[in-house]
């Protein structure tokens, strides 16, 4: 039997973060203790690697952990060696403020989490939670074969807080088959259960998603501990550079139209999704072949069964992401990407892309970032229906205005030492 992971190994494996100094005396409840031992246990995997933490590692701001891979592709490999996701990891942080996936009265789809808003809350009402159990099961990630297979290793496992603590003990009153743990380790199989154990493990899964949302949604993760919170609660003052940049967000770079920053504690996003004209990412392994192609949310809805004229104008969207944490990272080497693929490789590139993308010339080929930007230049939209050109692509902003934006951004990375 597979014993549950020692939750402070992993912590150290992920490294301790700045969120960690500032969060490690926070008291969470019992139900966001569970939460937290599922999110860093890797035995919740086919091959016992992987954990959630393995995409959305803390001390990078709940996304991508791996600075080589974030360099590149951006994408991760999954539990099975050689397989990988095609979207960059989305964060985790601030994900529980997401709404139910609806339509709003301006007739934009909004809410939901993953970067095309499947993760909907229709199922365990609650986006985050709905989230939380689709990597345990996709097999480019954690690819166990079944539910129940992670239902008995949470059952088993040796948390300072277990399942029974939380749900009482009937949600692992579930008559497990002897061969459990070779059927969990093997691809395309069932766990054999009677219809009764398997409602129980099917209720017991969704506390599963219910218990890391929990943990996902607690001052640990949600933190609200940036320069920019304590900024406007007046325990610090931003520099005059970093003031340009937000004057500039909220005005001529049009940042903040959707990336909300009114409210006490702003979220700098409205959870609506957009083409942005990204490029291809050409070193992402999903993006090698020139017919990949990422439909966003247009391809949810088309799976989902909404008309075509209805997924037709959604094709290439993808959801607007909170900009808290998105300087977030363990030291100044660290590469981050942005972008739903990882195009981007900096703060600098992604800024200069919002303001120069339709002024440019279109580059000859698959260019890296670094390569546009070397030849003053910005490849092909990945998607060239529905691009956004009301709210970026010509800002008119100078080299000292991007600098000042992007000394702003860096003000909303939680752990910040008043």
């Amino acid at each position: 039997m597979r014993k549950g992971i020692v939750l402070f190994l992993a912590l150290s494996v992920c490294g301790f973060s700045a969120v960690h100094a500032v969060t490690e005396e926070i008291q969470l409840t019992p139900k966001e203790k569970l939460g937290k031992a599922i999110f860093f246990d890797q035995d919740l995997s086919i091959n016992g690697n992987q954990s959630c933490a393995a995409c959305h590692g803390p001390e990078a701001g709940w996304t991508g952990p791996i600075s080589l891979i974030n360099e590149i592709g951006s994408v991760y490999e999954g539990s099975i060696a050689g397989r990988f996701g095609d979207r960059k990891p989305p964060s985790a942080a601030y994900a529980t403020l997401s709404p139910i996936f609806h339509m709003d009265k301006k007739g934009l789809f909004t809410g939901g989490n993953f970067w095309d808003g499947r993760a909907t809350g229709e199922i365990l009402g609650n986006p985050a939670a709905d989230q939380a159990l689709g990597p345990f099961l996709n097999p480019a990630e954690q690819a166990l074969p079944d539910s129940a297979c992670v239902v008995y290793f949470v059952c088993t496992a040796s948390y300072p807080v277990t399942i029974q603590d939380v749900w009482g003990p009937e949600v692992c009153d579930i008559t497990w088959p002897s061969d459990i743990e070779v059927v969990c380790a093997s691809e395309g199989t069932t766990v054999s259960l009677s219809a009764e154990d398997r409602t129980t493990s099917d209720w017991a899964f969704g506390n599963i998603g219910l218990s890391v949302a929990a943990y996902e949604g607690s001052p640990e993760v949600n933190a609200f501990t940036s320069k920019f919170d304590y900024a406007k609660s007046g325990v610090t003052k931003l520099t005059r550079k970093e003031q340009r940049g937000f004057r500039l967000f909220k005005g001529k770079g049009k940042c903040r139209l959707c990336h909300l920053s009114f409210g006490k504690e702003p979220l700098f996003t409205d959870f609506t999704f957009d083409n942005l004209g990204i490029p291809q990412n050409p070193e992402n392994p999903a993006g090698i072949s020139p017919a990949f192609v990422d439909p966003g949310l247009g391809g949810f809805l088309e799976s989902a069964g909404y008309p075509e004229e209805v997924y037709e104008e959604e094709m290439g969207k993808h959801k607007v992401p909170t900009l808290r944490n998105v300087d977030l990272r363990p030291d100044e080497f660290f590469v981050k990407a942005f972008g739903h693929n990882g195009y981007f490789k900096s703060l600098e590139g992604i800024v200069h892309f919002y303001n120069t993308r339709d002024v440019k010339d279109e580059c000859p080929g698959a260019y890296t970032e670094a390569e546009a930007m070397a030849s003053d230049c910005w490849p092909p939209p990945e998607v060239s229906e529905n691009v956004n050109s009301d709210e970026l692509g010509d800002l008119g902003l100078t080299p000292e205005e991007e600098a000042a934006i992007v000394a702003f951004l860096k003000t909303l990375s939680d752990g910040y030492q008043p």
